[in-house]
């Protein structure tokens, strides 16, 4: 039996509420509707830390920071991924677009291609790195990056990084990654399994969408910035620092959302939905070109974001802490097994279990240092194993979300977040220092605990040698991976 090819598209910092399927009116996504109707929609997917690197990192290694040392913006180029385990079975392995490796941008991470872009603003240069490829392609027509332009531009600050593409289609990062995909597929007849990573770079900061996208927000009214007067007061200090340190930044990733008029925002946000549409219409584009190929029916896709953005709630920009804008994500999956049907997940699930997905999809064995589970049983049915519990971990910050609350932990401070999202889901009253809610700290922090000693053991023989092959007991009334004594095959 033929194995499917497999098609992973992910996008750069897209909230979960831009999708019109996903009870969005004012967001404009025909493509991704498209595979909403047709496919699962998990609709609490969680990402597994609150920046590129933390996320991607634990995504694409399938295992947590705690584990791989990529707790922010750190290296992540030399872990195993389960890309690899993928292309040892017989996968083709294709990266186009943002995949995100540091500090090596063109690290293999087990792909056979890769065309690399990083984002839209990255200096390269001054990191010491070549252009990546979608900088070589402005080059040949004359351009170059679009950076400085907090130098260049005396307006930049008041913009909010709402600046609509000024260059041809053609150009536009999005667009030349959508191209590049399209063209890949049209002019490949693999006869074997293919596995096409399409990682888009946007709606990454800044916010560039195609002018005719924003064109059509024009009329349409986009949800304001949600925030308390003072509400960071009774929040831990860097939050505070996080948005002192963006209104002072000597880069273009400067923005002062504190002092911002509030038109300025709106502006802002409806910039940055206008550029989820551009990167929809490019969807709708490799849809095409693997419907007109013959793929489609022979083709799984999963689509998911590595994080989310701030945009303003809570007066703050961009990502890197643990708020339902920024660890919430969107995750589609549609499948081709006969009898599939539209259907909406709630129970918490991770990024983290893409890998343990997209392997059980092409009939891997799961390397048992894997920390997720597989999503398929969501998918085709069958018994779903899940504590409906999400974790994440980004810098000295440990996140633990069940379905009433949410916690933070900062690794050797005092202070902390607790939020009830029953009540508050906007996040916006830290319930921290509420002395009768330490029955629910305690059983929190003991879940967290739970967690890291489930995983430094699930993940042992990764750390002292990255053995591989050797199998591990299910335990009475246990979970596989979880414990049992190994027994090296």
């Amino acid at each position: 039996m033929r194995r499917p090819h497999i098609v992973f598209i992910t996008t750069d910092q897209q909230r979960s509420d831009t999708i019109h399927a996903w009870d969005c009116p004012y967001a404009i996504t025909p493509h991704l509707d498209q595979l909403v109707q047709q496919g699962v929609s998990f609709r609490s997917a969680f990402a597994p830390g609150a920046s590129s690197s933390a996320s991607r990192g634990a995504m694409f290694t399938g295992m947590n920071a705690h584990t791989t040392g990529v707790f922010s913006q750190n290296v992540w180029a030399q872990q195993r991924t389960w890309v690899e385990d993928l292309a040892e079975s017989g996968y083709r392995c294709v990266s186009i677009g943002k995949l995100g490796t540091a500090p090596d941008i063109r690290a293999p991470a087990g792909f056979h291609e890769r065309i690399v872009v990083e984002n839209t603003s990255s200096s390269l240069a001054e990191r010491n790195q070549p252009d990546d490829d979608w900088g070589r392609f402005l080059a040949l027509h004359g351009q170059q990056r679009p950076n400085q332009r907090h130098l260049s531009d005396p307006n930049w600050l008041k913009k909010c990084q709402a600046a609509a593409w000024h260059l041809d289609e053609q150009l536009h990062p999005d667009v030349f990654i959508a191209n590049s995909a399209v063209a890949w597929i049209t002019s490949h007849s693999p006869a074997e399994p293919i596995f096409l990573h399409i990682g888009f770079s946007g709606p990454h900061e800044p916010y560039d969408p195609l002018p005719r996208h924003l064109d059509l927000y024009k009329d349409i009214q986009i949800p304001a910035a949600v925030f308390r007067d003072n509400e960071l007061d009774k929040k831990p200090p860097s939050h505070r620092q996080h948005q002192q340190s963006c209104a002072e930044r000597n880069s273009q990733s400067k923005i002062d959302l504190l002092n911002a008029e509030p038109g300025d925002v709106a502006k802002m946000r409806k910039h940055y939905f206008a550029k989820v549409t551009t990167i929809d219409e490019k969807i709708g584009d490799i849809l095409k070109a693997l419907k007109e190929k013959g793929f489609a029916e022979d083709t799984i896709i999963v689509v998911a974001s590595d994080h989310g953005d701030m945009l303003g709630d809570h007066r703050m920009a961009y990502a890197g802490f643990m708020y339902e804008c920024v660890v919430r994500v969107p995750l589609i999956i549609v499948d081709n097994h006969p009898g599939r049907t539209a259907k909406k997940i709630d129970h918490l699930v991770s990024l983290i279990d893409i890998g343990p997905t997209i392997l059980g999809v092409a009939g891997v064995q799961v390397p048992p240092h894997l920390e997720g589970h597989s999503l398929l049983p969501h998918v085709r049915g069958g018994q779903v194993e899940t504590e409906d519990v999400a974790f994440a971990e980004e810098g000295n910050m440990v996140m633990i979300r069940n379905r009433r609350n949410k916690m933070v932990l900062y690794i050797g401070e005092s202070y902390g977040e607790l939020y009830d999202l029953k009540r508050d889901p906007l996040e916006l009253v830290n319930l921290w220092d509420d002395g009768t809610l330490a029955p629910v700290k305690a059983d929190l922090k003991n879940r967290i605990l739970n967690w890291l000693l489930k995983s430094n053991f699930a993940t042992a023989s990764y750390k002292i040698g990255r053995i591989r092959r050797f199998h591990r007991p299910r335990p009475p009334g246990g979970r596989p991976g979880h414990s049992g004594p190994y027994r090296h095959r």
